[in-house]
Formats: C-alpha cells, structure tokens, sequence
C-alpha cells in the first residue's frame, strides 16, 4: 500500500545590504544571509510543506498543530517539526519513497543551492538522493513571489508501507 501527500507554503522575503536576524533557509541550509524571512520560525519553506505533505499523506491535517505550540516556546529550527512529522509517519507504518519540490522565486536565483538543500533533506530524512527532486520556477513576473517578494513552495510525497 502506498500514500501521497500534497504540502505548500510560502513566506515574505525581504533583501537587505546587511546580514539578517533570519536568513533565508530552505531544506535546512542557510541559503542567502541578507534576505530576510517574514515569519514566527525560521521561515523553512521547504521544511514546511514536506511537513504538510507528509501530514496529509496519513490523514493529519497542518503540520501547525505541533509547529506553533513548539514557536511559542521558542523552537524556531523547522526541522524539530520535521523530525516529528517524520517520526509521525514511521509509527503510522510508513516510509517515504519519494519527494518532489517545486519552488515558485522571482529572487534570489536558487538552482545553485539545490545540490545542498538535497543533501540536506537526504540526512535529515534518512533517503537516497535520487528520491528527492527539486524544480526551480521563475513565474514570469506573473505573482507576487516571481516579483521577488516572497517564495512559495509545493511538495508531493509518495510513501509506501513498511
């Protein structure tokens, strides 16, 4: 028996000439210390709809439920929330099979960081490399996030049983 799970979410960024209080971090790698993320956590878009997909794969809801009670404590760093979406699907009887991103930024260009951010997710989710893909879109001036303005992330999980 297999599974998937959808995710999505997406930040306000700001660039700024000096290094910022939260770096624009994705899959768990600081990719860009003078652009700000708008958010509670650290801003882990990527982090966090992998935590939604992998919710909604085994029929939990937002990945919030755990994730904004852990902020007001202070626990910033998405992938706490990861490893408890994570550990969420191992006890449910499930393993990933396969993860795809798809990220929507006008700014800054990402494609470099790919390489890093699925080395990343590799470690922290325990899975092959080539069973984590990633598309970079530019949107063509069409939204607020190919403007520049933010960045916006889809994930799709596939997960099969143990």
């Amino acid at each position: 028996m297999f599974r998937i799970g959808l995710g999505k979410d997406s930040h306000k960024i700001v660039i700024h000439k000096e290094k910022v209080k939260k770096p624009l971090t994705l899959g768990g790698i600081v990719v860009d210390e003078y652009i700000e993320v708008i958010a509670n956590s650290d801003g882990d878009m990527i982090i966090h709809s992998l935590c939604n997909a992998l919710n909604t794969a085994i029929g939990k809801g937002s990945f919030d439920v755990y994730a904004g009670p852990l902020c007001k404590k202070g626990i910033e760093d998405s992938k706490e929330y990861l490893s408890i979406a994570y550990a969420q699907i191992t006890k449910a009887g499930y393993k990933i099979n396969n993860i795809s991103i798809s990220l929507e930024a006008g700014k800054p260009p990402l494609e470099r960081h790919c390489s890093r951010i699925v080395e990343s997710l590799s470690s922290l989710l325990s899975l092959d490399k080539v069973r984590i893909g990633i598309s970079i879109m530019s949107g063509n001036g069409l939204t607020s996030f190919s403007e520049g303005k933010g960045i916006r992330c889809t994930s799709i999980v596939s997960l099969m049983r143990i």
